[in-house]
């Protein structure tokens, strides 16, 4: 009866963080990649934010969300908040919100001089769930 009752805990408390973690909100099966500029970062808990602006084709300029990894995580990494001048050109590649939102579940981002940084928490967020 008490391995019944910590399965259970285990389970109502995985469903929710692996619906919130991606396979709910967005398109792990397709990648996306977007070229803009930088324009702000939150460096807030439980994900960070990093939002950029993309000029489409027909010359519309559309302000993307991308969803990163916790503060903590991206610090560890070596990204820094002085690293996001306002302005600076960057490519994102992610996953697409699934309800067609400007959002993205980041995957990586690289400036202009070659720096490439992992912005999620898993290399295969399909297998784990993004997060």
């Amino acid at each position: 009866m008490r391995t019944l009752s910590c399965l259970a805990v285990i389970l109502f408390t995985v469903a929710p963080a692996w619906s919130h973690h991606g396979a709910g909100t967005f398109e792990l099966t397709k990648s996306v990649s977007f070229t803009g500029t930088l324009t702000r970062i939150e460096l807030i808990n439980p994900h960070s934010w990093i939002y950029f602006e993309v000029k489409e084709p027909d010359g519309k300029v559309t302000n993307w969300g991308i969803e990163a990894g916790s503060p903590t995580t991206l610090l560890r990494r070596g990204l820094r908040k002085t690293d996001f001048s306002t302005g600076t050109e960057v490519i994102v590649e992610g996953y697409r919100s699934k309800s067609g939102a400007p959002r993205a579940n980041g995957k990586t981002l690289t400036f202009a001089d070659g720096r490439n940084f992992f912005l999620g928490a898993s290399d295969n967020p399909a297998s784990e769930g993004a997060k």
